[in-house]
């Protein structure tokens, strides 16, 4: 595997345990349907939450959240719609960002509670 793959997996599973901490059920991790991918999919206090996770070695060309466009925050709800209605879900949904940062653990982590909205098309 790559060594930016690697990074990423490792985000996703310290993400994941970071959410479990804070007492979140994770429902899915890298839910696909199609092209479209959600990278962690969590219930916490009655709301259906969207994890989109960032990690990245260093901060030298911005922070991970801002690598997040506006086309990529447009498939992300695309995705969370296309999962609410799979699995008939009736909750409000939130969309939140971990973002991660280092190469040596423990990575730095910060959690951005609704982080977007979906744009108004």
């Amino acid at each position: 595997m790559a060594a930016h793959n690697e990074l990423g997996k490792d985000g996703e599973d310290e993400a994941v345990r970071f959410l479990e901490g804070q007492g979140y059920r994770i429902r899915h991790r890298n839910w696909r349907s199609g092209r479209k991918e959600l990278d962690i999919v969590a219930e916490h206090q009655g709301e259906l939450v969207i994890v989109e996770v960032r990690t990245l070695r260093n901060q030298i060309y911005g922070t991970p959240e801002e690598s997040i466009s506006e086309a990529k925050i447009r498939r992300i709800v695309s995705s969370a719609d296309a999962y609410v209605r799979k699995f008939r879900i009736d909750l409000p949904v939130r969309f939140d960002i971990i973002s991660l940062t280092g190469i040596e653990k423990p990575l730095e982590i910060e959690h951005i509670i609704n982080a977007f909205y979906p744009p108004m098309w």
